[in-house]
């Protein structure tokens, strides 16, 4: 049985990878630049040189300076300090949906691809019609169903994002069941849900983390799309997607409002586009016998 002696060799395959990955520098760039917006949006209240709701009418669309590094907006509010606070939207969005719908995905998957049966073709065909839709337009409707606002932003992108992580989960439950591993845990009398928890899950895992990675970056930028249209976080609480919109009027006479928030939404999904790309190289089973 080939496969049952990997369980314990997972440390020394977990080391090999992470020297993949570590090798990889544009997975490392995206890490660092992940881990760094993490920070800034952690300790933006430190970091943050203002308060990002304080009008000064005296500073009203001031150019990047000494006094405001990346300048002010229409109401005289420090740019820098709003790009700080939004990065806490953005990425507390991004993680909470992606962790929603990584939880109710992999459940969905599991299940579909280890019963099999009318029950697989029920989950199947729901995650079918779902994905038929385009990502942004499926969570846009959401959105103006439920109403403006945070929690709903969460909620509308983790719906739209559970289909892909239960056709992931599903289709490498279906590829593990069959295996030599599988079959001796269940001759040796582990049940269905010990089997998909105990052996199944971890060994898919790896997948459900790249997927993951790559979920954030697109999640982030639906809930920039939905706060730019105005069915995402409410002014005047900062949110990049909203001081794009507010950025638009003034294009010609404050591009640096546009600027900010929009290079670092490039960013942010750069690096998680690239951490993902890097997880997934590190992670494929073709790379461990390398």
């Amino acid at each position: 049985m080939t496969a049952v002696p990997a369980l314990p060799a997972r440390p020394r395959e977990r080391s090999k990878a992470w020297r993949r990955f570590g090798a990889n520098r544009l997975a490392v760039a995206g890490l660092v630049i992940v881990a760094v917006l993490c920070v800034v949006a952690l300790f933006a209240p430190q970091f943050a040189p203002a308060d990002p709701a304080r009008q000064d009418f005296a500073a009203l669309l001031q150019p990047p300076g000494a006094g405001h590094v990346l300048g002010t907006d229409e109401l005289g509010r420090d740019t820098l300090t709003r790009v700080m606070y939004g990065a806490r939207i953005s990425l507390s969005a991004g993680l909470v949906s992606v962790l929603v719908a990584l939880v109710a995905g992999s459940l969905l998957g599991l299940v579909a691809g280890f019963v099999g049966g009318w029950l697989d073709e029920l989950i199947g065909r729901v995650i079918d019609a779902m994905l038929a839709f385009p990502f942004l337009i499926l969570a846009i409707t959401l959105a103006a169903i439920l109403g403006p606002s945070l929690q709903n932003t969460m909620l509308a992108i983790a719906i739209v994002t559970t289909p892909a992580f239960a056709r992931v989960t599903r289709a490498q439950v279906i590829a593990q069941r069959e295996l030599e591993y599988v079959q001796a845990a269940g001759a040796l009398g582990a049940g269905s849900g010990r089997t998909l928890l105990r052996h199944i899950l971890p060994n898919i895992s790896g997948a459900l983390i790249v997927q993951a990675s790559l979920a954030i970056a697109e999640a982030v930028l639906a809930e920039s799309t939905l706060s730019f249209l105005g069915l995402g976080v409410q002014p005047p609480t900062p949110s990049w997607g909203s001081m794009l919109n507010t950025a638009r009027g003034y294009l010609q006479t404050a591009p640096w409002l546009a600027l900010a928030p929009g290079v670092v939404i490039f960013l942010t999904v750069l690096a998680f586009n690239l951490l993902g790309d890097g997880l997934r190289d590190a992670l494929d089973p073709k790379g461990r016998t390398r």
